[in-house]
């Protein structure tokens, strides 16, 4: 089968790999029908996240059908189709118990990661009864590729650990994928204010379209000195990062007013300062958080109803032989405008 393979720091190939196999009787064979590329796929590839060694397949996220099933697995059947999570869950081990599955000590974020993934024709599930969802009849399978990661992070670790509540102020800063998916999800609790902040014009185009009521672009280094300017110098009660830079944490805390929240949704590859020196009188929360993605069959409801319409995401599609133009397109969103790319296998 073909495979887009990580060949170590800043290298990748789309490759002939064997078939997967059920290695244990818990685990699902699923065909891929189609997947996407997340802004972690770049951080691996920038070496930034240690875990996944070269040789592995990207790729966490996508919808298929079922080709196989383990003898343990009672929940899904051959044909089945499905959206892959991009957390496997044991549903066993404390964590998860707690509702905590990124943190599960038998599985967690480990698709293209610690095992192979699913930019490929075929993947191996582990924990298939709890890291798959059931596709309904009818649905739009390319717009459940996006729940497969950033709906329920935007959702869960920015809206939710940002405790957005009706009337509240919210800042955004990052208007990929992830800071939209959290910009759509946020207006499910009606905040008074959703700015969103960026360094593309095009993508904060598309904030206000989907609902920002304030977009500022951070090219002239004054944000911060904009968004005083709407709160009437109180700062936001949420600040939400959604990029993973420095820079972009440290608006976060100079944004946020006192007795508000800063989540932090974005893979940091390297070091942040927290100014404690302004902030520690200040009343205010800082969370961080991998997706469990508890909210997925939530989400899922949600879209099926067409309350939230996730494929407004998506601006490019390609098939799995062309990958690697989907990758360059991807990672030139400021030229391509890219936001989610879909790879059909």
């Amino acid at each position: 089968m073909k495979a887009l393979v990580y060949q170590g720091p800043n290298k990748k190939a789309l490759e002939e790999r064997p078939m997967p196999e059920i290695a244990q009787p818990t685990d699902a064979i699923v065909k891929i029908l189609k997947t996407t590329i997340c802004g972690t796929d770049l951080h691996i590839l920038k070496g930034d996240v240690p875990t996944c060694a070269p040789g592995r397949i990207l790729g966490h996220e996508g919808v298929g059908v079922i080709e196989k099933v383990g003898a343990a697995v009672t929940a899904f059947h051959q044909g089945d189709h499905v959206i892959v999570s991009c957390i496997s869950a044991c549903g066993k081990c404390d964590y998860c118990r707690r509702g905590m599955y990124s943190h599960c000590v038998n599985g967690g974020w480990i698709l293209g990661n610690k095992i192979d993934g699913t930019q490929a024709e075929y993947v191996r599930i582990p924990f298939a009864d709890t890291s798959l969802y059931h596709i309904p009849a009818g649905a739009d399978e390319e717009a459940l590729v996006m729940l497969s990661d950033i709906l329920p992070t935007g959702f869960e670790c920015g809206v939710l650990n940002g405790k957005v509540e009706p009337g509240s102020s919210v800042a955004i800063v990052g208007s990929g994928p992830i800071g939209l998916a959290a910009l759509l999800t946020a207006q499910f609790y009606s905040p008074g204010e959703i700015i969103m902040i960026d360094l593309d014009d095009n993508r904060l185009d598309i904030a206000k379209r989907f609902g920002a009521t304030a977009i500022i672009n951070n090219k002239d280094g004054k944000a911060v000195e904009t968004v005083m300017k709407l709160t009437g110098g109180r700062g936001v009660d949420t600040a939400i990062e959604a990029v993973g830079v420095p820079a972009s944490f440290i608006t976060c805390e100079d944004i946020v007013a006192p007795g508000g929240i800063i989540a932090n949704v974005g893979v940091h590859g390297v070091k942040v300062d927290l100014h404690l020196e302004h902030l520690w009188d200040r009343n205010i929360a800082i969370t961080t958080r991998l997706v469990d993605t508890v909210t997925t069959p939530m989400l899922l409801k949600t879209v099926v109803s067409h309350k939230l319409e996730p494929a407004q995401l998506i601006t490019h599609r390609f098939k799995l032989d062309r990958i690697m133009d989907a990758y360059e397109t991807f990672g030139d969103a400021a030229k391509t405008h890219a936001l989610k790319v879909v790879i059909e296998a």
